[in-house]
């Protein structure tokens, strides 16, 4: 049995509820001079793209994603999770990434679309085409009325989202805590959560810990940025409400927020929700046990 294998079946038994799981998935950036191991190479995507928490969500059902520059399906999460230059002006090669695909199938351009460049997202062009005049980088059609007012106020809300620097990573592997083809301690460990188990986490966490957890959330890059690259950046839990490409594309279930845990601090989790067992009784929790997850 892997060690983090280990430590999410002693998590889940601590909840106290037979039978109990929470979707999850493990993942590990390998930089520039990093040596990805062959196993993680064998799950390299090709021929089309996934974004963030799309891989996310193929890990948790148990397959495993190796994404790289050219396979990620979302611009954003590339500068997110230090793939490309967030000011380079050059546009994402083919196969298109799969938001900009929308962008492309709403604009009725065909072959004269011209893919959005890292630089048009991070000078808010992108998040605010309705003021940029950039109709056809929206992605609910002529009426959409972007991310964000105006270029500024994406320019600001940009600012604030966490990113890996210097950008220099080779790629990201994605892969359920079961996973047995190799022993590979992830960066970060993602939860898709309720509510009711987001308030057991915390406070098996905080039993040992008395730490407080602040939540830092953005409308958008929601899995890269703020369960990943912040997480991995701070060496702190985070939580997220998600979204719109999460929501949207991913199809995260309504009633679920996020939740990326440094390993570190997953491992602190796991002791303090054995620790404090009898005194939190899970089974006792309003719609703890209402139904498993989907």
């Amino acid at each position: 049995m892997t060690r983090i294998a280990d430590l999410y079946g002693r998590l889940m038994s601590a909840f106290g509820v037979d039978d109990f799981q929470i979707p999850a998935a493990c993942v590990k950036l390998f930089r520039q001079d990093a040596l990805v191991p062959a196993v993680v190479q064998s799950h390299i995507v090709e021929q089309e793209t996934l974004t963030v928490c799309q891989a996310v969500r193929h890990a948790a059902l148990d397959q495993p994603v190796y994404l790289t520059p050219a396979s990620i399906g979302c611009v954003a999460a590339a500068i997110s999770l230090g793939m490309v230059d967030p000011e380079d002006r050059q546009p994402v090669a083919s196969p298109l990434p799969a938001y900009v695909r929308l962008m492309e199938a709403q604009s009725d351009l065909g072959a004269r679309f011209q893919s959005p460049t890292p630089g048009d997202f991070t000078d808010g062009t992108v998040y605010a085409c309705r003021e940029a005049g950039r109709p056809d980088f929206g992605l609910f059609g002529p009426q959409d009325s972007g991310r964000f007012d105006t270029r500024a106020i994406a320019r600001q809300a940009i600012a604030a989202m966490d990113r890996i620097t210097p950008a220099d990573t080779r790629g990201v592997f994605f892969y359920a805590n079961h996973f047995q083809s190799l022993d590979i301690l992830p960066d970060v460990i993602l939860l898709d959560v309720r509510p009711v188990e987001l308030t057991r986490l915390l406070q098996g966490y905080q039993f040992l810990t008395g730490k407080a957890v602040q939540a830092w959330m953005n409308p958008l890059r929601a899995v890269d940025a703020d369960l990943i690259a912040r997480p991995i950046l701070t060496g702190e839990i985070n939580i997220s409400s998600y979204c719109l490409g999460a929501r949207t594309l991913a199809r995260f279930d309504g009633d679920r927020l996020g939740m990326g845990i440094p390993y570190a601090a997953f491992e602190q989790m796991v002791r303090g929700m054995e620790a404090s067992a009898t005194g939190y009784p899970f089974h006792r929790y309003a719609g703890a046990v209402a139904r498993k997850p989907s």
